[in-house]
């Protein structure tokens, strides 16, 4: 997926539409000159609607929109006739789409399943015509309702990367090159920072019949939970993962305890509940290693997370980790 192609953000003005006017208007035919009220209701105004799209994977369709409108209700007529509907607006998005309130922050909806379809915002109702309120002692009401205004909010769709196994790691710590070697996923990489600008999503293929989706999302660094570097770009992406996989280089220069230690307290303090995932480690480029510094390297491991030493240029113990991260997924 081309870089300048993964839009997961934007911020756009909705409007749904007013409702209609109820009429005020009296029933006049041959040989009745003063009938009774026989306004009708106002239609109701259009509304704003969220639809998931499995076959959508950014927010790119709606990059350049910065306003959308529905359509307001018709007003009622006489013959107790109701005004029609504004037209809906349908605006299909990707899974693992939030919409918030641009100026509280407040989360609106989500969409997280395939067949999602939810009112952004409503439309406004329609006015009740004069008819609605004759009584026994109001025979000739000469007055309806206006229609309920719509809605009108500045709104940020964010897109948070739908994931089984979501990559976590600084930058240069070997992400893209184990997603392209464990699936078909062809992300761009390089030996320098921050190759990875946006996420990629691959299909791992474990066994015969056993499958999951790993993203790579774009290195964390120190001080990502205040906005530094990619910061919320990437932090909001790793929530929608079942599983965090950290990955660690074996040349690192800090030890292997200290490193995840770090990468831990970053997802922390942007969301305390990313502790909660199941998590699994992966020390990369085993390859420029020999058995005794791996032994070495085994002492500073950090405790309580299953780790392997695994090298995407050999090979080594790739498959193994696939396998536990099956059985991780599945426990």
């Amino acid at each position: 997926m081309a870089e300048q192609n993964f839009v997961d953000y934007v911020k756009i003005l909705f409007r749904s539409g007013k409702g209609g006017a109820g009429s005020v208007h009296f029933y006049r035919g041959p040989g009745i000159p003063k009938g009774g009220p026989d306004g009708g209701d106002g239609g109701r105004g259009g509304s704003i609607i969220l639809k998931a799209d499995p076959n959508e994977w950014t927010l790119l369709s709606l990059r350049y929109t910065k306003h959308v409108y529905a359509e307001d209700g018709k007003p009622g007529s006489g013959g107790l006739k109701t005004g029609a509907d504004g037209e809906d607006v349908i605006i299909k998005v990707p899974l693992g789409t939030v919409a918030k309130d641009a100026e509280t922050g407040e989360v609106l909806l989500e969409i997280t399943e395939p067949d999602d379809e939810k009112v952004l915002l409503p439309g406004g109702r329609g006015g009740k015509g004069n008819n609605f309120f004759k009584t026994a002692t109001r025979q000739t009401p000469r007055f309806a309702q206006p229609g309920e205004p719509g809605i009108e909010k500045w709104i940020i769709l964010e897109l948070k990367v739908l994931a089984d196994v979501g990559l976590v790691g600084f930058p240069n710590a070997g992400k893209s090159t184990l997603l392209s070697v464990v699936s078909a996923a062809k992300p761009k990489i390089a030996d320098y920072p921050f190759t990875t600008l946006t996420p990629q999503l691959g299909i791992v293929e474990v066994r015969p019949g056993r499958s999951f989706v790993m993203a790579d999302i774009p290195g964390i660094i120190e001080g990502a939970h205040e906005g530094r570097g990619l910061g919320h770009r990437f932090l909001r992406h790793i929530e929608r993962n079942s599983v965090l996989l950290f990955l660690i280089p074996c040349d690192t220069p800090r030890t292997l305890r200290e490193e995840y230690a770090i990468l831990l307290h970053e997802l922390e303090q942007f969301n305390p509940e990313l502790l909660d995932k199941p998590r699994v480690l992966a020390i990369t480029k085993a390859d420029l290693i020999d058995a005794e510094m791996e032994a070495l390297l085994r002492e500073t491991l950090p405790a309580g997370v299953p780790a392997l030493f695994i090298s995407s240029v050999t090979g080594k113990n790739i498959q193994a980790l696939k396998d536990l991260l099956w059985k991780t997924l599945n426990e």
